[in-house]
């Protein structure tokens, strides 16, 4: 069964957030699971985990449930998550450096995401080594991403300089960016973008605060 063309984001949030459940629930050494179970660990309803699921296919048997390790491997496989993705760092002031010393990179057996290049315009980061991985200058973009098949990139450049970044990775192939500056990038159909934006979110956090009783409607909003 092929996807609809158009899903939800919250729906792709989601699955992110079961296959976490199951990949816990499979190193506790549990076999079978329920959409019950799946909606009180991902405080959602157990009609939204059946909702997201439905997108993709049947999973499960009615009474049974679903077996742990093969919906976490369908999970897998529709989040893309059965190959190596190959990364690179745009930006490497403190945000930069912070995410380059990320542990997971170096647990390849725990992650699908494997840091190929770091750079930076400012000549006292090039040549700086995190992992042993040197920091190159912008200019060296194109070898890295050819080299090693890079598929997407983080943004950490000041906002002022984060559409000219993007620019960059886009002319050289790179297919998905995850920008953390505070600006909207713009990019062919082509690219995905996922915007990471702390502020934002203490902004939406502050308004849940004062707004109690609408968290309930959070759950469904698509």
């Amino acid at each position: 069964m092929k996807p609809p063309l158009s899903i939800p984001n919250a729906t792709i949030s989601r699955l992110v957030i079961y296959l976490r459940i199951l990949t816990n629930l499979e190193k506790n050494g549990t076999n079978r699971t329920s959409s019950d179970l799946l909606a009180e660990e991902a405080q959602v309803s157990a009609f939204q985990v059946r909702k997201d699921l439905a997108y993709f296919g049947r999973f499960g048997t009615r009474g049974m449930g679903y077996t742990v390790l093969t919906l976490r491997r369908e999970l897998q496989r529709i989040l893309g998550l059965n190959r190596r993705w190959n990364c690179v760092i745009v930006g490497m002031g403190r945000l930069g450096q912070a995410l380059a010393d990320y542990p997971g990179y170096m647990e390849s057996n725990l992650y699908e995401f494997e840091l190929k290049g770091l750079f930076d315009i400012d000549p006292h980061k090039v040549g700086m080594q995190f992992h042993g991985i040197t920091v190159q200058h912008i200019n060296d973009l194109e070898t890295c991403v050819r080299t090693h098949g890079v598929d997407m990139a983080f943004i950490t450049v000041p906002v002022d300089k984060a559409q000219d970044a993007a620019d960059a990775l886009v002319k050289v192939g790179v297919r998905g960016i995850l920008n953390f500056a505070p600006t909207v990038l713009e990019v062919s159909e082509e690219v995905a973008v996922e915007q990471v934006d702390f502020m934002a979110g203490m902004k939406r956090l502050a308004f849940y605060i004062l707004n109690p009783h609408l968290k309930a409607l959070k759950e469904d909003e698509e």
